[in-house]
Formats: C-alpha cells, sequence, structure tokens
C-alpha cells in the first residue's frame, strides 16, 4: 500500500466547509479512483483548527496517478480555499501492523 498523511490546518470557521469538499470527493470520486483504498481525517485535541488527512491507495502508482490527474487537481484546489497554508505532505509505503 502506499499513500500520504498530511498535517493541515483549517481557517476559523471553516471546518463544516472542508468537511464536505471531503464528503463530495468520495461521493464523485472515491469510487471511480483507481487504487484508492480510503481516506481519514484526523481532529487534533490540542486544537481544533488542526487536523491529519490520510489517504491510502493500493500502490506507488495508482497513488501517483490520482495525483496528476486533473480532477483532483481541480478538488484540491476547492479543499485549498479552507485552509489556512498548504499541506505538510509526507507520502509513503504503508505498512499494516
Amino acid at each position: 500500500m502506499y499513500g500520504t498523511v498530511a498535517n493541515i490546518r483549517v481557517k476559523a470557521g471553516q471546518e463544516d466547509a472542508l468537511f464536505a469538499v471531503m464528503e463530495k470527493w468520495e461521493l464523485e470520486r472515491g469510487s471511480k479512483v483507481k487504487g484508492n483504498l480510503g481516506g481519514y481525517l484526523v481532529r487534533l485535541d490540542r486544537d481544533s483548527q488542526e487536523m491529519i488527512m490520510v489517504a491510502v491507495f493500493e500502490d506507488k502508482a495508482t497513488y501517483k496517478a490520482n495525483a496528476d490527474d486533473p480532477e483532483q487537481d481541480q478538488w484540491y484546489q476547492e479543499m485549498r480555499q479552507h485552509l489556512e497554508a498548504d499541506p505538510q505532505w509526507n507520502d509513503g509505503e504503508i505498512f499494516p501492523m
């Protein structure tokens, strides 16, 4: 498996809008994106505006194909509007425990 863990900081008052964008991805793209195994959004206890986003794919090839898809960039630009800064991306191989 392969994917990313991204640290994000949501703009104040934009949490619901961010959740709506994430849900839109699941409804419109999630089942169509080859290799998509799922994702999570974790709101941190220490600061409700700080979140960790996790995306899991079958392998690096399907992850990269999604990342390079113009539709994915369009979704990213919509999501980015609700964040204070660009996400801190941490891509890599995922090992089950």
